[in-house]
């Protein structure tokens, strides 16, 4: 059996430095842009929204926000932006605990007999087997809000997807890619249906019908996209611009005589059921806090809820990996080496998150974020509805790549977008869809969005790359979002 150095999850470092600059690179911009938007405030309420028509500037010495202190975001971020580095510090505990375990799971042998035993099922149908798990992935996000929860999947659905002749990017897309899109056509998700709706004083979850058909056009645009790329892979394997990054992962997963080994291991079948149990569970803990969340409408509790799902899959992870990995033989003190020495590989990821957390910080502590939205309302004031709703589906994206997180977007956007499309004439209910479409897929597009480049981190692939193999996907997907949302408009939605 390979030592612990040549299995387990790998992040080079000129992929952590050519993210960790991109990073960088975004909070200078944002740091550029506090000192040459004016600075100005609403007025909020008493829950933090803001009050409409309430905007004023304020003088930028004021603020007080000087340039230089872009290059302390990041600690100011940790010490003053507390709802933020909660998420962004079990982020980075998830991710430590996903390279430890993931190296256990190696090691032990129960990925190979994972793959092999995907293989020898789905190696006739294995195109049927990529369509039913988009499917999934994109099912669990849009009806029960999963989202951060899906990186700890994208190690193995990339092995998976090069044990059946793919590339790493097939694995992302049948993982954190479908997740997002599901996030995208959301249904009955709490964690931006539900939000944004209470905000509009709409039924909980009212409007499904027009959600349930945006989510078949957005599943059929990914999956055709998905199965064609995957058949050009299979044909060719020097097409895939992750061709060179995969030549060591194919090595790693697909390495006859490991496999070999590793499947000659009698304990392997109740070490792979026991992890696959503990996945079970973490689902079971998802169905419940949805549930509870729908049930329980307090906000207090429903941020708390939002960090289960993700907490228990981090926990029950580990634990599912580690009882595997004590089942196929790896006992006491090999077996927390094993586990540590995983961790540390992916420890250099945690920098990530944190500036990704600090281009947000700094938007809101140089005061222009609100000034951005007294524009954007001033902009659409008059406009036709089919126009209105294109420019703000658009101005949704573009704040998702400063700001994440869909619930604050949710109480900093909907006070000035909802009695804007009213004026404008657009539904309630279509803005719901605009706000959705304009969120999800922005989440596996946009570089300040740390899960993605946590994912593209563990396959070794630049974000340059990413782009160019995945570009003509999103081109189609806001298309279709933009024809959904004008059909909202059309219909009175």
């Amino acid at each position: 059996m390979k030592d612990d150095s040549s299995i387990g999850i790998k992040i080079e470092k000129k992929t952590i430095i050519g993210i960790a600059a991109l990073i960088i690179g975004i909070m200078v911009f944002a740091g550029i842009l506090t000192q040459v938007v004016p600075t100005g405030l609403y007025d909020v309420d008493a829950d933090g929204a803001i009050i409409n028509g309430t905007y004023h500037e304020i003088p930028r010495e004021s603020v007080g926000y000087s340039f230089w202190r872009v290059f302390i975001a990041p600690v100011e971020a940790f010490i003053y932006a507390t709802g933020d580095a909660m998420m962004g510090v079990i982020i980075i505990l998830v991710i430590i605990l996903i390279g430890g375990t993931f190296l256990v799971l190696d090691k032990s042998g129960v990925m190979k007999y994972i793959m092999s035993s995907v293989v020898r099922r789905f190696s006739d149908k294995k195109y049927t087997l990529l369509a039913v798990m988009i499917l999934a992935c994109m099912a669990l996000s849009s009806f029960a809000g999963i989202m951060e929860e899906s990186v700890t999947l994208v190690p193995l659905a990339v092995a998976i997807s090069l044990s059946l002749g793919w590339d790493s990017l097939v694995g992302l897309g049948f993982s954190l890619i479908s997740v997002a899109f599901g996030y995208s056509a959301a249904t009955f998700n709490p964690f931006n249906v539900g939000i944004v709706q209470s905000m509009a004083d709409l039924p909980m979850f009212s409007g499904v019908l027009f959600r349930c058909a945006v989510f078949v056009v957005v599943y059929a645009v990914l999956a055709g996209f998905l199965i064609t790329y995957a058949k050009k892979v299979e044909k060719d394997p020097t097409k895939s611009l992750c061709y060179e990054s995969d030549l060591k992962l194919r090595d790693r997963y697909l390495n006859e005589e490991e496999t070999a080994k590793a499947m000659a291991n009698p304990n392997l079948p109740k070490a792979t059921k026991a992890f696959v149990s503990s996945l079970l569970a973490v689902l079971v803990i998802t169905v419940i806090c949805l549930t509870t969340n729908i049930i329980v409408k307090d906000q207090a509790i429903s941020d708390i809820i939002g960090y289960l799902p993700l907490a228990s899959m981090a926990v029950l992870f580990t634990v599912g990996g580690l009882r595997a990995g004590h089942i196929s033989g790896i006992k006491g003190k090999n077996l927390l080496r094993s586990f540590l020495s995983g961790a540390k590989t992916i420890l250099p990821c945690a920098p990530i998150i944190i500036f990704i957390i600090s281009v947000t910080y700094i938007l809101k502590s140089g005061k222009i974020i609100d000034t951005l939205l007294y524009w954007v309302h001033n902009a659409i004031s008059g406009l036709n509805p089919y126009i209105s709703i294109v420019i703000i589906f658009f101005v949704i994206c573009v704040f998702e790549f400063f700001i994440s997180s869909g619930s604050a977007k949710a109480f900093l956007l909907m006070p000035i977008l909802l009695p804007l499309v009213d004026m404008v004439g657009i539904g309630r209910q279509n803005l719901i869809v605009a706000f959705c479409l304009s969120e999800g897929f922005c989440n596996v597009l946009f570089p300040t969005n740390g899960l993605l480049m946590i994912a593209l981190g563990m396959i070794n692939l630049s974000y340059g790359k990413y782009f160019k193999a995945i570009w003509k996907l999103f081109v189609l997907e806001f298309i279709a979002a933009i024809a959904m949302n004008l059909i909202g408009v059309y219909i009175g939605y």
